[in-house]
């Protein structure tokens, strides 16, 4: 009898690590940038990588709307805004406020705001400032703050999180 629950075990635990294995890990966001009026649904991380193509998109996708330029984004970022879809359990569309600025951009915008910084996140593809639909925005912040993953700002009344991936902060 003990050989056949050792039998039995060896061959549960083998089923569990193949159904693990198998499980997918693909993680995929839904976009809409409120400058471009653009869509995008992209699947970024499938099979423990970072899909090469997907981060081409979103480059494209999360380029600086103003004059066009690009820059490589930091996948945490995009990582961040899944675990918060993870966690509040709403996967719907992610609306894009501002995202990857150029160097002209953001020393516009620091001429108009003392609230942007002149080393921004932004001019490095690691921040981008986001709701999400069909979650209050205050509720947004909340998790990303209990994330802990970088930099949160929230800005109730334009009504949007700011997320990067810098050292963890708030604002």
């Amino acid at each position: 009898m003990p050989k056949i629950i050792a039998t039995l075990s060896i061959l549960l635990l083998t089923c569990f690590i193949q159904a693990s294995a198998n499980v997918d890990d693909a993680r995929t966001l839904k976009f809409f940038h409120t400058h471009s009026l653009k869509s995008l649904d992209v699947t970024y991380y499938q099979d423990e990588q970072y899909l090469p193509g997907a981060m081409k998109e979103l480059r494209v996708f999360l380029a600086d709307w103003r004059d066009g330029q690009q820059h490589d984004i930091d996948p945490r970022a995009m990582d961040i805004l899944w675990q918060i879809q993870q966690v509040s359990g709403n996967t719907g569309t992610f609306e894009v406020i501002s995202a990857y600025r150029s160097p002209a951009t953001n020393a516009y915008l620091r001429g108009r705001s003392k609230g942007v910084a002149q080393n921004s996140q932004h001019l490095k593809g690691k921040a981008i400032d986001v709701r999400l639909r069909g979650l209050e925005t205050s509720k947004l912040r909340d998790i990303a703050l209990d994330l802990k993953l970088g930099g949160v700002g929230y800005y109730k009344k334009p009504d949007f999180v700011h997320v990067d991936t810098a050292r963890v902060r708030r604002w």
